[in-house]
């Protein structure tokens, strides 16, 4: 009976509790109902639509990425070589807050200079950051600290994460002119307009070569101008520079903006990512630096970034940076490594060689005799700069081969990964509903996505959209 009685306690005390209202638990399931879907990226949701597509005709020309003829992913031998080395030889012990010392010497060098006064001097704050992305976040947060009210001046168009990163540095941000849509060149003027106008002393976001997504740079004497007008105005640069070596195949030619500045004798910061000069998408390595006015403030100025840097991912990753490091602090690997990212040709009506096939066919068109043959180059591997340069060429061809009414000039006058087309949203919704081709509605092209096998239907695809324009 005794049993039976606190059977029957038990049960009414579940009862009673069951009844009563879990506040905890209430609580708790209304703390999120605020959320709403954040909007999908414009660039990672193109990929999700070409991935559901079950059309075999379907092309991805979005991707940000390396691709070879094939439209598979590549990793260099200078990579795989520099991972047979490192293999088994290291411990996995956290990196400093500054990241790998050996990794960001040799990324200085790249950027500055191998004799550069400035790392002689150590006047460069550096370190080692998540990739091009990590780099400009890290210096955000730098400036919304240091010069708190200031703003950054941005080109438009530019590379959409760079708004985001901004943004939630809680840094204030004005636009400047760049890319001219009549042209499909660059907005000179109205570029020089912007930086007189803006107050003395601003920050301007620069792309250092390859301007994604327009594949638009100014020439040599128009970074001249501008250096010269961000000097008299006290502006300060800050370099994003993600297609060093991989925009012409030379990482000195495309880091000339930068050296441009250095000779006119700015400080200047630099955002440097190795995804795409060496195919280290996933690695996250990259480098911030600030070039400062002594060794004190340099040594200052890294302290506070690598405070910054604390909360946000403590350190570093390891294995990207024993991978850059052993392939640019050994002779033989960085060789590889220009070989890989920069394919040359030879003339075969002189000695010249070139960095590319359109250098070598401009130059060969100013031989007194042309053969068409000589278009026809080979190579033992080609790879990376010139095969980006090969495909833009024959993009524009085949267009003009159709009889487009249009001009494509500007798809070889442009540079780097991204062809900025000129594309309206509305022929780009056309080329993915009828074609299943899949770009941001913007018109960018990644010309690391156009391959011997598609460049055809690409073409004649976007020239049934535009023939009415």
């Amino acid at each position: 009976m005794a049993m039976m009685a606190r059977t029957i306690r038990n049960s009414a005390s579940r009862c009673t509790m069951m009844s009563r209202p879990i506040f905890g638990l209430r609580s708790m399931s209304s703390w999120w109902k605020n959320v709403e879907p954040a909007p999908k990226d414009p660039i990672l949701g193109v990929t999700e639509a070409f991935l559901a597509d079950p059309s075999p005709d379907k092309v991805n020309v979005g991707v940000g990425a390396y691709r070879d003829d094939n439209g598979k992913p590549v990793v260099l031998d200078c990579v795989r070589e520099a991972e047979r080395r490192i293999a088994g030889t290291s411990f996995m012990e956290y990196l400093p807050m500054g990241g790998s010392v050996k990794m960001v010497e040799e990324t200085l060098k790249l950027a500055y200079g191998d004799n550069s006064e400035f790392i002689k001097d150590k006047r460069i704050a550096a370190v080692q950051s998540l990739s091009g992305t990590g780099a400009c976040r890290l210096f955000a947060d730098f400036q919304t600290r240091f010069n708190p009210g200031s703003q950054i001046y941005i080109p438009v168009p530019t590379w959409s994460n760079h708004h985001n990163i901004w943004r939630d540095a809680q840094v204030p941000q004005k636009t400047y002119h760049y890319y001219h849509p009549e042209t499909k060149g660059l907005d000179f003027k109205g570029l020089m307009d912007d930086v007189k106008n803006a107050p003395e002393g601003s920050f301007f976001l620069l792309h250092a070569c390859a301007h994604n997504p327009t594949g638009v740079d100014p020439t040599e004497e128009q970074w001249r101008e501008i250096s010269q007008l961000f000097k008299a105005k006290n502006h300060f640069a800050f370099f994003d520079m993600a297609y060093q070596g991989f925009a012409s195949g030379d990482p000195a030619r495309d880091a000339k903006s930068i050296r441009i500045f250095l000779e006119d004798g700015h400080h200047i910061g630099i955002s440097q990512s190795y995804a795409k000069n060496m195919g280290l998408y996933g690695q996250r390595v990259g480098c911030l630096s600030v070039l400062c006015e002594n060794e004190k403030q340099a040594v200052t100025v890294k302290s506070q970034l690598q405070q910054l840097a604390r909360p946000m991912y403590s350190n570093p990753p390891l294995h990207g940076a024993q991978i850059v490091s052993t392939i640019l602090g050994d002779p033989e690997l960085k060789s590889l490594w220009l070989k890989e990212v920069k394919v040359t040709f030879p003339c075969f009506m002189c000695a010249h060689t070139f960095d590319g096939e359109s250098y070598l066919i401009k130059h060969v068109e100013s031989h007194v005799v042309f053969d068409n043959s000589t278009k026809e180059l080979e190579s033992d591997k080609q790879i990376m700069a010139d095969r980006i340069i090969g495909m833009r060429t024959t993009l524009r061809e085949s267009l003009e081969k159709l009889g487009s009414p249009l001009s494509w000039e500007h798809v070889t006058k442009q540079i780097g990964m991204f062809c900025y087309s000129g594309l309206t949203p509305e022929q780009v919704d056309r080329l993915t509903s009828e074609y299943h081709i899949y770009m941001t509605r913007n018109g960018r092209i990644s010309m690391a996505g156009v391959t011997t096998g598609n460049v055809g239907y690409l073409a004649n695809a976007i020239h049934e959209v535009t023939k009415s324009s």
